[in-house]
């Protein structure tokens, strides 16, 4: 149970833990690669460390201190048949990703998961797998976890994604640096692409034109250092908390601000927010800047189109943030949120009226009328670790003690999120 009160001011210089994408794909390739691979800013979430044990268990030697980790890498296919499940917990990414990696693979493996992972859909990455010459099951056809693969020749596809899915792209694209001749993948819009910078680093021939990225079959990793740079996705709300309470500035040392990403950004200086970039540098391929946030009167906006899927993680907060912002604030095109760890677009609308905030939910999005009167309240995250942090920064702006049940879900992105919260609230 976390309590959050009223604060009255947001001051500081702050980091916030790395990016959570960045840190499954460095464990994961590095486990891929030949030679050591040397990761320091890991998150040490609950989903990245799944990660590391599902990797563990299949042979690959790996050590994990903090945020520092060392992955021994035994070539693609060094990996060794699990005697037991492969348990991801609460992580779509891993399971999606580690998918397209065992579909290569000369043995069998069977994938699980916590209650949540149990109602999120595979078929989206089942399907072109099964085209690429796959062998996958799973409840209903595939549709749901547990999921039994057994891997072997796999033969390229070009793959037209319904959706625009880093998750889908990126387990395409790794099977297809095992599979026989040219994979493509093509988006409505460009997904996160912090898999094709991230292969680059690792040595591998990336084919990027327009919406489409491919990869040729047989290429091989090369182990190396990874600095994994703060997440945006958690900078995000501390980017919000200064919004919603006035006299506050602070400074975000080392995000990552990889453009498919700053959609949070980009509708905070469309409702009138002051946001500077500082410090700006590229590392491992990954464009990271230091980020100056000063208090600032909002108006409302609409977020729509190709901005959603570079804030999709972000639109709790900003569900949150729009409460405050003068005028109304109109989310579409976002159905993604409902196939989330929780429906995003229900849990959002029912946690936050529970602050006195009117917001109405719609088929893709939701409507929310700002220069809201925040009182404070009693919240359940529902497992959902952005509901539980996005309620508590409303709490930052309600008068009162604001109270989240199962807030320990926080800890699957943001570990050491209270304690931060806490440091710069006065």
């Amino acid at each position: 149970m976390l309590q959050v009160k009223q604060a009255k001011q947001i001051q500081g210089t702050v980091r916030v833990p790395g990016d959570k994408s960045i840190s499954h794909r460095a464990v994961m390739f590095g486990a891929l690669a030949e030679g050591t691979t040397e990761i320091s800013g890991f998150l040490p979430g609950a989903d990245c460390l799944s990660t590391i044990s599902c990797f563990q268990r299949m042979g690959v030697e790996i050590q994990q201190d903090g945020d520092r980790v060392t992955v021994k890498g035994n070539g693609w296919f060094g990996l060794q048949e699990p005697t037991e499940k492969l348990d991801v917990g609460n992580s779509g990414t891993t399971i999606r990703l580690i998918s397209g990696i065992l579909s290569t693979q000369p043995f069998h493996t069977v994938l699980e998961g916590d209650e949540s992972i149990a109602k999120r859909p595979m078929r989206r990455v089942v399907g072109p797998l099964r085209e690429m010459g796959a062998k996958i099951d799973g409840r209903r056809n595939g549709e749901f976890t547990p999921l039994a693969i057994r891997g072997g020749e796999l033969t390229g596809i070009t793959y037209q994604s319904p959706v625009a899915s880093a998750q889908i792209k990126s387990a395409i694209l790794l099977a297809g640096l095992q599979a026989k001749g040219t994979t493509t993948v093509v988006e409505p819009t460009v997904s996160r692409d912090h898999t094709e910078r991230m292969l680059r680093a690792f040595g591998i021939e990336i084919v990027q034109e327009g919406n489409s990225v491919s990869v040729q079959g047989g290429q091989s990793l090369k182990g190396r250092s990874i600095v994994v740079p703060g997440d945006i996705s958690s900078a995000a709300f501390l980017i919000v908390a200064v919004m919603m309470v006035p006299n506050s500035k602070l400074t975000i040392e080392n995000v990552g601000i990889n453009p498919t990403r700053t959609g949070i950004i980009d509708v905070v200086k469309a409702m009138g927010g002051q946001i500077e970039l500082t410090n700006q540098r590229i590392v491992n391929e990954e464009p990271i800047a230091d980020i100056v946030v000063t208090h600032s009167e909002l108006t409302g906006t609409v977020i729509e189109g190709d901005l959603i899927p570079r804030l999709i993680d972000e639109i709790p907060v900003i569900a949150v943030l729009a409460t405050q912002a003068k005028g109304q604030t109109i989310i579409r095109d976002a159905e993604e949120l409902k196939v989330k760890e929780t429906d995003r677009i229900a849990t959002v609308v029912s946690q936050l009226s529970k602050f006195g905030a009117t917001v109405t939910p719609t088929d893709d999005g939701m409507i929310i009328e700002g220069s809201a009167q925040l009182t404070a309240a009693e919240i359940d995250s529902m497992g959902d670790h952005r509901i539980g942090m996005a309620m508590a920064i409303a709490g930052l702006a309600a008068p009162g003690e604001t109270v989240i049940h199962n807030s320990e879900a926080i800890n699957v992105s943001f570990p050491g999120f209270a304690q931060l919260l806490e440091q710069i609230s006065q």
